[in-house]
């Protein structure tokens, strides 16, 4: 998980590095497109692991609201 964030956070710097050199604005959309798929992947893996674990431990422990915690986060994911 860190490689991946750590990836990301070099990718957001070249984004920078290219918006102050004044880089066609279509190679700069493309880059932020591949960027916002690298996030993508990294809120799957937490999704799972989340919906994996703590969910799933919460919801055998008698905790019903993990569920309305996971409809929030559900939620907000898809308001991107």
């Amino acid at each position: 998980m860190v490689h991946r964030l750590n990836r990301i956070e070099g990718q957001i710097r070249g984004i920078k590095g290219m918006v102050e050199k004044d880089v066609y604005c279509d190679d700069i959309i493309t880059q932020l497109s591949v960027t916002q798929s690298a996030l993508n992947s990294v809120v799957k893996v937490l999704l799972d692991g989340h919906l994996k674990g703590c969910v799933k431990n919460r919801l055998a422990g008698g905790d019903d609201e993990a569920l309305d915690e996971l409809l929030i986060i559900i939620t907000k994911l898809m308001k991107k």
